[in-house]
């Protein structure tokens, strides 16, 4: 099922993340428990040669491909859909006139100014030229990053941009923003209402609401606030935490 139809039904999605630009590493992710998997450009090292390929690798587990763009590069949202994305996630949409440049790339007229071409995602999804122009405005998810406390003075304007589908909240940058540098801290208790507002504003606007989990024991608390689509399981959290496990049950192995 596209991404899009499972947050329209109301499905909570997790997605890996993966920095790791090799096609391989990404297959094994698709082929774990996720239900999609991103590929990060802007702090992991995915590339435009990593991402057109791995897309393949998660499309042959069944499962979607969102791709977290460059701070700026609209330009590669476009390309990224183009490739078969059926998500772009991009940072730092700080006003109303970012957030109309971010759904300008990734929609087709008349809502947006995509040009034509899915070189790559028009025969890796199947159908027709005209399918494809009639449905991808609904399928493609414009997920637009709030990180600053520009991005959450704007955030009505954001919503209310035509072509933008959900917000996806960068809890690390937010929390930076929001002690003015002073903090790191992602569930900082005196963010949590202004997190929980941010949830709910999207939620009334009718779009889709994800946030990156840095704990799994928050989950439900956010799930409450309103988010749907969690990102988290990056490939050097799934390392660290599976050899922890491996190591420990060993060790306690030797003393059995």
């Amino acid at each position: 099922m596209p991404l899009a139809d499972r947050l329209a039904a109301g499905d909570v999605v997790f997605t890996a993340w993966s920095g790791v630009p090799d096609s391989l590493t990404v297959e094994l992710l698709a082929y774990q428990a996720f239900d999609a998997v991103t590929l990060d450009m802007q702090h992991g090292a995915h590339h435009e040669d990593s991402v057109v390929r791995a897309i393949r690798s998660v499309q042959a587990a069944g499962k979607p491909t969102l791709v977290r763009v460059p701070v700026g590069r609209f330009d590669m949202a476009s390309r990224a859909l183009d490739f078969g994305a059926e998500a772009v996630i991009a940072p730092m949409v700080n006003s109303a006139e970012d957030a109309r440049r971010f759904a300008a790339a990734m929609k087709y007229p008349p809502v947006g100014e995509r040009s034509w071409g899915p070189t790559f995602g028009l025969p890796r999804g199947g159908g027709s030229q005209g399918d494809w122009l009639k449905q991808s405005n609904r399928k493609t998810i414009a997920f637009a990053m709030v990180e600053t406390r520009a991005a959450l003075e704007a955030l009505d304007d954001i919503l209310a941009t035509p072509g933008i589908d959900g917000i996806f909240l960068g809890p690390s940058d937010f929390s930076i923003a929001w002690t003015n540098g002073a903090d790191l801290a992602p569930m900082r208790e005196d963010m949590i209402d202004t997190i929980e507002s941010i949830a709910r504003r999207t939620r009334s606007a009718g779009k889709h609401a994800a946030i990156y989990l840095g704990d799994p024991a928050t989950t439900g608390r956010l799930a409450a606030m309103g988010f749907q689509m969690f990102a988290t399981g990056s490939e050097l959290q799934l390392i660290q935490r599976g050899a922890e496990g491996l190591l420990k049950a060993a060790r306690a192995g030797l003393g059995a």
